[in-house]
């Protein structure tokens, strides 16, 4: 059975401190501040006591990041938790800027340190780079307006929590409503997605306020910095030094030329199967021969079973961490009103320790959502072992890798919940998705290119670019008639934009990974399974394209690698 949230301070730290206090209160900012200072006016005579400062402000970073990272989860476990909601916010605003300051005179200090005690590349080489680029671009007066934009974030995600419809006699959440969307009745449907997209609809203006306030303070951030765009100065900020914004825009017209004809097929398909004369946005996600929705589990706890029966199936190694995790109650599943929307999986920095946190309602979806989270944690486990903070957690599109590719890997073995036709049901189902999900991925991702490179327009003129944008990528695909209003705010739903500004892009290049994972898997298990594991041992050790390489892919996100790998999902598919 699900366990109720745990006191993450209960949880043992994987090693004990040795520079940090193990009863300072960080959610103070003067101790914070105390700490910080220590480190900063600690003295450095050799490369000996160099590493040995690195190490101790590694351990600073931890704490800090552990500290913040269980507020977060409590606020957005229970969003009308008074108490949770003051604590994440009081961290915010008050220790936060603390923190953001000292790393930037932490940095300072770093880069003047390796100048007198140079320290071999061969370990430190990623680190430095990424030290080096935060410096460059840390401006005092954009502490403040980070705050804000975090503070807003957190207003985001209490709008999204406090959204409930009244459907059929009930109080549901907008999760909670998604399983309509898969009932063979299609007047059903209908009114499902109409409640929702209505809910969503009331608060369009307040959504529109939170972004046009966001969009604001991160024009204002990147002219501090010196950047004439939000995009150059984010890219800068997210460490992106293997790709640049030209070639996501190369990928968004690859997308359109190479992914959208396929989705085309996948739809005439469903709509010919469903004797329909236009697909409308709610016919998308049921069975097209009119077939009950695909019922994995009732309880939470199948959900949890059958998903350590498949990881067992995979690797013994995941089978014991899958296990690990639910006798240590570190997964919330359920979704309830009060509870933010979405899924992730947030690393606990001091024990090492994942957690998973999602809104399971019954759905196929939900099994695909905790096999994604649990290759985040496995990869969380990984490189545990990597004395170094920022080599605990790789880039993201290499962190994706991990998610993605164990969707793929698990979705092997859905006879862990599933007889065979719905086994091959649900397979093909989820490869129709990742066709989708890579045009979604090119949606948002040019969308939000628009948004930075014209940081003075409206929201109506946000409107029809999203409206544009949506098209290119193969929104006419769907009936939007009489819907014209509901359409404009699809963009609202998705967090990301509001939360993670340019955190998307991620998820394609890491899906072209990981359906390479899949076809190595299919020709050669054992190998594939141990080049995987080897390179999410790796954390964040190394480049990006060198992490690619060690788990066996190609680092690229052109025609030359999707070309066949679209090939391949359409002979699976028989399109």
């Amino acid at each position: 059975m699900e366990q109720t949230l745990i006191d993450f301070r209960t949880l043992p730290f994987y090693q004990e401190r040795r520079f940090i206090p193990k009863d300072v209160d960080l959610q103070s900012p003067q101790c914070v501040q105390e700490i910080c200072h220590a480190l900063l006016t600690q003295d450095i005579h050799s490369p000996e006591d160099l590493e040995k400062w690195i190490l101790a402000r590694s351990e600073l970073e931890a704490a800090l990041d552990q500290e913040a990272a269980v507020l977060y989860i409590r606020m957005t476990c229970y969003t009308d938790h008074e108490d949770f909601a003051k604590a994440y916010k009081n961290f915010i605003e008050n220790v936060a800027p603390v923190v953001k300051q000292a790393q930037h005179d932490l940095n300072v200090k770093a880069l003047q340190q390796w100048a007198l005690f140079p320290f071999p590349e061969q370990g430190y080489s990623v680190y430095q780079r990424a030290v080096q680029a935060d410096v460059e671009i840390f401006r005092k007066e954009n502490i403040a307006l980070s705050t804000q934009v975090e503070l807003l974030s957190q207003e985001y995600q209490s709008i999204c929590g406090a959204m409930t419809v009244h459907f059929d006699g009930e109080e549901m959440t907008l999760p909670q409503m998604n399983r309509y969307l898969y009932e063979p009745d299609r007047q059903l449907r209908e009114r499902a997605w109409k409640a929702v997209a209505q809910r969503r609809l009331q608060e369009k203006d307040r959504f529109n306020d939170v972004f046009q306030t966001m969009l604001k303070l991160r024009h204002q951030k990147a002219r501090n910095a010196g950047f004439k765009k939000f995009t150059e100065y984010q890219f800068k900020a997210y460490h992106r030094f293997d790709y640049a914004p030209q070639q996501c825009k190369d990928y968004h017209c690859m997308v359109q030329k190479i992914v959208v004809p396929v989705w085309e097929k996948i739809l005439l398909r469903r709509k010919s199967r469903m004797s329909l004369d236009s697909l409308r946005p709610w016919d998308t996600e049921v069975d097209p021969y009119h077939r009950p929705a695909l019922k994995p589990f009732t309880e939470v706890s199948q959900l949890l079973e059958g998903v350590a029966r498949i990881m067992g199936r995979i690797h013994d190694d995941f089978s014991r961490a899958f296990r690990m995790m639910i006798e240590q109650g570190l997964l919330d599943l359920s979704s309830r009103k009060g509870k933010a929307p979405g899924g992730y999986q947030q690393t606990l920095a001091e024990s090492r320790k994942p957690f998973i946190f999602m809104n399971a309602v019954g759905l196929d979806g939900d099994v695909w959502t905790l096999l994604h989270e649990a290759g985040h944690s496995f990869h969380a486990l990984a490189c545990a072992h990597h004395e170094l903070y920022p080599y605990r957690h790789a880039p993201m599109e290499f962190c994706e890798v991990a998610s993605m590719s164990m969707e793929l890997l698990g979705g092997t073995y859905l006879s862990e919940f599933y007889k065979d036709a719905d086994q091959q049901r649900a397979h093909q189902k989820h490869l129709e998705s990742i066709v989708y999900v890579l045009l979604w991925v090119a949606t948002v991702d040019a969308f939000q290119h628009w948004i930075y490179e014209h940081p003075d327009h409206s929201p109506q003129e946000r409107s029809q670019a999203w409206l544009e944008t949506h098209n290119r990528f193969g929104g006419y695909l769907l009936d939007w008639q009489g819907l014209e209003p509901l359409r404009e705010i699809l963009w609202q739903r998705q967090l990301h934009i509001f939360e993670v500004p340019f955190y998307y892009i991620e998820y394609a290049i890491a899906q072209i990974g990981a359906l390479q994972i899949w076809l190595n898997f299919r020709k050669d298990p054992a190998r594939t399974l141990q080049a995987f594991q080897s390179a999410l041992a790796l954390g964040g050790s190394k480049p990006l394209p060198e992490l690619f390489r060690a788990a066996g892919l190609n680092f690229d996100f052109t025609s030359v690698t999707l070309t066949p790998l679209m090939e391949e999902i359409e002979r699976e598919l028989d399109l």
